[in-house]
């Protein structure tokens, strides 16, 4: 009985590292790693922003699918490598490469640099300076954007409506960019064998990402969407090469 319990603990163990992203971590020759506190703030850098300067590079991580990798999403890959960083003493995570899902995988991959910076108000300073701010401005409109990975059910194609208006028809490998005219409270409305519906409460001058994809059904497969913080959405909106890239024709 004791070595079946064992043999289940070790099982279960082995299938939860599968199940998490892949991590490689390489530190730079001769540095001793000194571990930050686990709530420690780490500050990052997206693939298209300059580090400050007087920073020391400690090491390198890349994150990505182990090949049963459940959670994936860029988000979830993010935290990973704060969590690597404070491991290993950095407070600055730079991402160097993010490439997004395909139809090989549903993950998404980053390779980082991690830095340790001694003058901690100075970035947080830099980073209050730098924030984005979503905004437009003061329009009459907002923008909703919308994007759909290679995935599950590249066939399955569906109507993205606001009420009873369509927005746009989500394919795979798929992004755009639509105006929303009508602010308030709505919904967002997909249907193929089942309907599903999102609140939207539309502000005027604000810019919002919708993650789309396709969940498994009973016969087709049915509609999934999400809103996506907005750093996070701009990052995966922005690095996203769609083989459907409609947001050329919207501008």
């Amino acid at each position: 009985m004791k070595k079946r319990k064992i043999v289940s603990a070790l099982l279960c163990a082995g299938l939860l590292y599968s199940c998490s992203p892949k991590i490689r971590t390489n530190l730079a020759a001769g540095y001793q790693p000194k571990a930050l506190d686990y709530d420690a703030e780490v500050f990052v850098y997206s693939v298209h922003e300059m580090v400050p300067k007087n920073l020391e590079k400690i090491a390198q991580v890349s994150l990505g699918d182990s090949g049963m990798t459940l959670t994936c999403n860029y988000e979830t890959l993010l935290e990973k490598a704060k969590e690597e960083a404070r491991k290993v003493g950095a407070n600055v995570v730079k991402i160097t490469e993010h490439k997004t899902p395909n139809f090989w995988t549903n993950c998404h991959r980053i390779k980082t640099s991690l830095y340790k910076g001694a003058d901690i108000v100075a970035l947080q300073q830099r980073k209050a300076g730098k924030a984005v701010e979503n905004s437009l401005g003061d329009v009459d409109y907002a923008l909703l954007n919308v994007y759909r990975y290679s995935g599950v059910g590249p066939i399955v194609n569906y109507n993205l409506k606001l009420g009873d208006s369509t927005l746009c028809r989500v394919k795979n490998n798929f992004k755009t960019t639509v105006k929303i005219k009508k602010e308030g409270l709505n919904s967002l409305v997909a249907k193929t064998e089942a309907k599903v519906e999102l609140p939207f409460d539309v502000i005027f001058g604000k810019e919002y990402f919708l993650r789309c994809s396709v969940e498994m059904g009973l016969l087709m497969g049915r509609p999934a969407m999400e809103f996506v913080p907005y750093q996070n959405g701009k990052a995966e909106f922005e690095a996203f090469k769609a083989k459907r890239d409609e947001t050329k024709q919207t501008k």
